[in-house]
């Protein structure tokens, strides 16, 4: 059996060189994978609408974005220089990601090799981030009534202060933060579940809390579907984390992510979230954990 995956070439453009974000990651992911000898069945994303996006973005920003008016305060605030490939690019990943979540509901687990963008808010983009593909993808599938209620799982090492306040007034969407406390943002908003956690944290002290309030949090939600952000800044050799998790560390927390959801019957959609190092090869050796526990889980639930 075959696991669903989401990729589109247009997830990487051309950066300048000097640009510290590593945005080949996104190719590179895909190629590594490409080579995996365990079965993925790889679909392509349309980009996403501009109703699915007004669902949490306000018309006058996504006017401003599309149209390249942002000034240039808020082009640092987001990272990134304005082209019109940008914008493609960012609709292109919140399709995939809306795309990824309506395959798990048909198949039960899906991936997407991109996604995760929790810091952009309803009327500005923030720390990469221009389009929150969790809020859009959540907020959609609610609207259509393709799921009742939802679950976000981002770990994140960042809290996704975005996600949080996008969907504050949804009562079907729960939002589950776990993250370093100091860490960006410097000004936290209110998921419906924060774990801050302290600095440092090595595989087995992470894996503990995070095992320790996984079943409460899945059961008490009681989802239709769970979107999980599964960002490797974690790692401990990642330039924006503050965590000292190790690839191995990174398999272990997405497999009892992946099995606590899918041993519960839930369809599981997940994203690759953040990961800074400059070393392509290296960083998307750790986001293909995310690929890998999944393939695994799989097997043994076969």
């Amino acid at each position: 059996m075959s696991i669903a995956a989401v990729h589109h070439p247009g997830y990487t453009i051309d950066l300048p060189a000097s640009h510290p974000f590593p945005m080949a990651k996104f190719r590179v992911l895909r190629n590594q994978l490409g080579q995996h000898k365990g079965p993925i069945t790889w679909h392509q994303p349309s980009m996403a609408t501009s109703e699915q996006l007004q669902r949490v973005h306000t018309r006058a920003y996504l006017d401003a974005l599309t149209g390249g008016h942002l000034d240039r305060a808020a082009q640092r605030r987001s990272g990134f220089p304005w082209s019109a490939a940008l914008i493609e690019r960012v609709r292109l990943e919140t399709g995939g990601t809306l795309l990824t979540a309506r395959l798990a509901l048909d198949q039960g687990l899906a991936l997407n090799a991109a996604g995760g963008t929790h810091h952009a808010h309803a009327d500005f983009a923030s720390g990469y981030c221009l389009l929150n593909d969790l809020a859009v993808t959540a907020k959609t599938l609610l609207e259509t009534g393709e799921v009742g209620r939802l679950l976000i799982i981002d770990l994140d090492v960042h809290q996704g202060d975005g996600t949080a306040r996008l969907l504050a007034d949804e009562p079907a969407a729960f939002t589950f933060s776990m993250h370093v406390a100091r860490n960006f943002p410097a000004r936290k908003a209110d998921s419906d579940w924060d774990l801050p956690l302290a600095s440092g944290l090595d595989d087995a002290a992470y894996l503990g809390t995070l095992t320790g309030v996984l079943p409460r949090l899945i059961d008490d939600c009681d989802p239709d579907l769970v979107i999980y952000d599964a960002g490797v800044d974690v790692h401990h050799a990642d330039r924006l984390g503050h965590c000292e998790l190790s690839n191995a560390g990174l398999y272990e927390r997405d497999r009892r992510v992946i099995e606590a959801v899918r041993s519960r019957g839930i369809p599981l959609a997940g994203v690759i979230g953040g990961g800074y190092d400059r070393d392509l090869e290296a960083l998307c050796q750790r986001h293909a954990q995310l690929f890998h526990a999944a393939l695994h889980t799989q097997e043994e639930s076969a």
